[in-house]
């Protein structure tokens, strides 16, 4: 039986949910089952959900977000009712033993935002069995995430189109 790593995906620059998503491409190679959970996020127009659907079997993806943004300052009972749903998801299946990896997509941002408590998070990770590879993405990763993680890569933003007044681009950003 192989470790299982907790791995985080923090920073402002862009590229934290594409590099889960390469490392979960990567597992399901090797035949690995891996689940994702997206929080904050309800749009199935999403590329990788789109492209899990019709092409890879061992691979999963949740929801548990509305398809908004959520407002940082005064977040919906709907944005917190779906993120907490989306933890309950995580804990079960993370108990479960029935994946090889958990991606925890955008769950830095719903503890900064207040939609989930980093006490949950570091549940989530104690419950990790010896064998799960856990993947925590989003900015504002607690130190204390940051602390327990075998892995911690900080994406910078040096420069973003999004400056120029270039649109999120279909295949690019979602």
């Amino acid at each position: 039986m192989t470790k299982g790593l907790v791995m985080v995906y923090t920073g402002n620059g862009k590229g934290k949910t594409t590099a889960a998503l390469g490392l979960a491409l990567r597992a399901v190679g090797h035949g690995k089952k891996v689940l994702m959970i997206q929080f904050m996020k309800g749009d199935k127009n999403y590329g990788e959900i789109k492209a899990v659907e019709r092409y890879l079997p061992g691979f999963k993806i949740i929801q548990s977000g509305l398809d908004t943004f959520v407002d940082k300052n005064n977040p919906s009972k709907e944005d917190i009712y779906l993120a907490q749903e989306g933890y309950n998801i995580a804990l079960k299946e993370i108990k479960s033993a029935k994946y090889d990896m958990i991606i925890l997509d955008e769950v830095n941002v719903a503890v900064e935002y207040n939609l989930l408590s980093l006490d949950q998070i570091i549940d989530l990770i104690k419950e990790k069995p010896d064998n799960l590879d856990l993947v925590l993405t989003g900015r504002y990763a607690p130190y204390k995430v940051i602390d327990i993680a075998d892995m911690v890569s900080e994406i910078k933003e040096i420069k973003h189109h999004y400056s120029k007044g270039i649109k999120a681009k279909e295949g690019v950003e979602f």
